[in-house]
């Protein structure tokens, strides 16, 4: 079962496709069903997350959707409905992002100074979660959550995970000699034992270059669904989902990688950095 977010989205395009396959305005629906066309409005656009099966079960009679079909589409509101790891870790990490992040089957990922969330050891992400100004318990918590973020990469249908790593990310530690040696093999170790983890290392040398706007993530999914991206920013970044948007993140991505150390160089460079430190 794929992530309860993703699974929002699936089914408010697929009630959005049903009603038009009925030749039905939202006007007209909300007219049989005594709604507000804005209810149904915000169950199409997902604005509104948990349809219940009872409301979901209406627009389907509403439409003609019968047998498995019908099935099909209530098994994923029920699923949709689901309450996520993630909810409880909502004051240190994005939800929104990694319930899109738990469900993609690709993630090309470019995170400027700093070393990518999944690629993190414990010892960085709590450097990190102090310099933010957390206190210890928050800083637990980041600690946890990024744990159990990196358990995407266990996961059996992600076909590829991408990251494109800032030589300056790994030099922002160097005065800490034990953590990058740790940083460095957990580097190592990725790029060594997972065919699915390709590591490219951006060299300081390379000058500008592409990424200078910021940190970036591109998201597919499985199922012809529309890829997404997330742009960082201070606030705290927001989900990018118009076409030619995310068209734009991805030729950013090219163009990085196009920059960076190809793979190969990018391992023999960090088991060097990791015997040096």
């Amino acid at each position: 079962m794929t992530s309860p977010t993703v699974r929002r989205r699936r089914l408010s395009a697929e009630l959005r496709r049903r009603r038009v396959e009925a030749g039905m305005t939202l006007s007209d629906v909300a007219d049989v069903l005594e709604w507000s066309p804005a209810k149904l409005g915000h169950i199409e656009t997902g604005i509104r997350k948990w349809p219940s099966v009872m409301e979901v079960s209406a627009l389907l009679r509403l439409y003609g959707v019968t047998g498995g079909q019908r099935e099909a589409i209530l098994t994923m509101v029920r699923e949709s409905r689901l309450r996520p790891w993630w909810t409880e870790y909502e004051d240190v990490l994005s939800s929104a992002y990694v319930g899109n992040e738990a469900g993609a089957v690709a993630i090309d990922t470019y995170a400027g100074i700093l070393v990518p969330d999944l690629l993190q050891v414990p010892e960085y992400t709590a450097m990190l979660a102090r310099s933010q100004g957390r206190d210890e318990r928050a800083v637990e918590r980041m600690v946890a959550a990024f744990l159990k973020r990196q358990e995407v990469l266990d996961r059996d249908n992600l076909e590829r995970y991408h990251a494109v790593v800032e030589e300056d990310a790994l030099h922002r530690v160097s005065g800490d000699p034990e953590l990058l040696h740790t940083q460095l093999r957990r580097l190592v170790e990725l790029a060594e034992d997972d065919n699915r983890v390709t590591i490219q290392l951006l060299p300081t040398s390379a000058g500008p270059h592409a990424g200078y706007a910021g940190p970036f993530t591109v998201l597919e999914f499985d199922e012809g669904e529309s890829s997404l991206a997330f742009v960082e920013s201070p606030h705290g970044g927001g989900i990018v989902e118009s076409e030619d948007a995310v068209a734009r993140c991805q030729l950013v991505w090219r163009n990085l990688v196009d920059t960076a150390a190809a793979a190969r160089s990018t391992l023999v460079s960090l088991r060097r950095l990791a015997l040096l430190t």
